[in-house]
């Protein structure tokens, strides 16, 4: 596919999307949702990469839905997504409570790692809240947006929310529309930590990197299945999930690396995933 609007890079195993919109502070359009999605499964299917960072170019992440796309919307006198079919399917089939919109991320193979450098709003703020790890920089503008075009708690928030910060803090964010501050959304427990904006992409790649490094590739995708997996099902069934994936994984040789590793006092060289 010919990207326009979005940026596909890879470091060090980790991969980078950056929505690339700055003449619109990276504004959510049909054609960025159609491309996103072609990217991030690219990064999955792609053996060298271990995590997959997300952020916007310049100094917006995402501030929503394009204000002339709502528009011609209004216009027409209804919604149109914009988007082609088919379109990529990254993390489908993991579970029937993944395969949707943005929803797919959880089954994602891979951690994703949102670096939020500007403004988030709206599906924006939605993108970045279906990452696994977030970080932000100081003075970042929030905003579920969605009251005030007269739109639903847009993709998925409203049952992200109340699980990532409680029900109370949730429903004043999702009722008012109001905007926060990047601040306050740490102090939330809304996202992970900050950064400024000049070490945001560098501090975030040495964590992805890190993050790969220490842990094997099998284990991060089991346990982030875990997580997304577990808010859908009771505790026993978590346990017993946990003791057929540590039967399983015990038998791989990444086990056997990290043990000699960890006796060995050094960094595990791990030989990649062994899946279910």
């Amino acid at each position: 596919m010919e990207l326009k609007v979005i940026e596909m890079t890879c470091q060090a195993g980790v991969g980078r999307i950056t929505l690339n919109r700055p003449h619109r502070h990276n504004a959510w359009t049909g054609r960025m949702h159609t491309e996103y999605r072609w990217a991030l499964a690219e990064l999955e299917a792609d053996p060298l990469v271990r995590a997959v960072m997300v952020t916007g170019a310049q100094r917006s992440f995402c501030v929503g839905g394009d204000a002339q796309a709502l528009k011609g919307h209004s216009d027409k006198g209804g919604y149109d997504p914009g988007t082609p079919d088919p379109l990529a399917r990254p993390g489908y089939g993991v579970m029937p409570e993944f395969d949707a919109p943005f929803a797919y991320h959880f089954g994602l193979t891979k951690p994703v790692i949102a670096a939020i450098n500007g403004a988030a709003a709206g599906v924006g703020l939605a993108l970045a809240m279906f990452a696994d790890l977030k970080f932000a920089v100081p003075g970042a503008v929030f905003t579920t947006a969605h009251g005030k075009l007269n739109f639903p708690a847009e993709y998925g928030l409203s049952w992200l929310l109340p699980r990532m910060i409680g029900l109370t803090r949730a429903n004043e964010l999702l009722l008012s529309s109001r905007r926060f501050s990047s601040e306050e959304a740490l102090s939330m427990g809304l996202i992970n930590g900050l950064y400024e904006a000049d070490v945001l992409i560098d501090s975030v790649q040495a964590y992805a990197e890190a993050l790969v490094a220490q842990n094997a590739p099998d284990a991060l995708r089991v346990t982030k299945h875990q997580i997304y997996r577990d808010l859908h099902r009771d505790v026993a069934t978590s346990v017993h999930y946990s003791e057929q994936q540590l039967t399983r994984m015990s038998r791989t040789p990444d086990f056997k690396e990290g043990v000699a590793a960890f006796m060995e006092k050094r960094p595990p060289q791990w030989q990649g995933m062994d899946h279910e």
